[in-house]
């Protein structure tokens, strides 16, 4: 049984995973967002996967701490991004222990295709986590999945407005909203939204 719940299915098709993600070019998954994030600090990538994001911002001039409880992802992403500009962490959601015992707080935090895993409770426990590692004036970038769940898979579809009012308590605000994103994979039942927040 996986110690962390929203990584099930992750690890035995990890291989299969790294060669999709990095398929998809950072500029093409990002497009729309990287316009509204600050252009220089340092980054915290939740859900790091393969490291193609990390990459990316460091191509950017980010430095970067690429978060990601699974260890084969975490292999590849260390094997495919060897950048001493990426810092890798064994973390996860909801509680972020090792990465808030560090007491940094960063003007970029994104959590793409990860909020999904996170039920309810889950939720509510990872909001103010994650709010209180976003810098003042900072960001935090989430990618929100809709559609039928994968077999072995376990993710939640989740509102723009829930994840709104839930942030709002910790001083996010919405910067920037794009509902009805088509798939990358191009699957026809699946749609994204894309939400940057704002903090105060």
């Amino acid at each position: 049984m996986n110690a962390v719940p929203g990584t099930a299915g992750y690890a035995a098709e990890a291989d299969e995973l790294a060669v999709r993600y990095e398929s998809f070019s950072f500029e093409e998954t990002h497009r729309g967002v990287l316009k509204v994030l600050p252009v220089s600090g340092r980054v915290l990538d939740i859900g790091a996967g393969t490291g193609r994001d990390a990459a990316g911002f460091v191509a950017l001039g980010h430095d970067v701490l690429a978060v990601e409880p699974t260890a084969e992802m975490r292999a590849h992403g260390q094997r495919l991004h060897p950048d001493p500009r990426i810092t890798w962490l064994d973390d996860s959601l909801p509680d972020l222990v090792h990465v808030r015992a560090r007491g940094e707080r960063f003007p970029i935090v994104m959590l793409t295709a990860v909020w999904m895993h996170l039920d309810e409770v889950e939720r509510g426990i990872a909001m103010p986590h994650v709010a209180g590692l976003v810098a003042p004036g900072g960001c935090l970038s989430l990618s929100l999945r809709h559609g039928p769940v994968p077999p072995g898979r376990r993710m939640f579809d989740i509102g723009v407005d829930e994840t709104l009012a839930l942030a709002a308590p910790f001083g996010l605000t919405e910067l920037f909203r794009r509902d009805g994103t088509r798939d990358a994979l191009r699957r026809g039942d699946v749609t994204w939204s894309r939400l940057v927040m704002r903090k105060a």
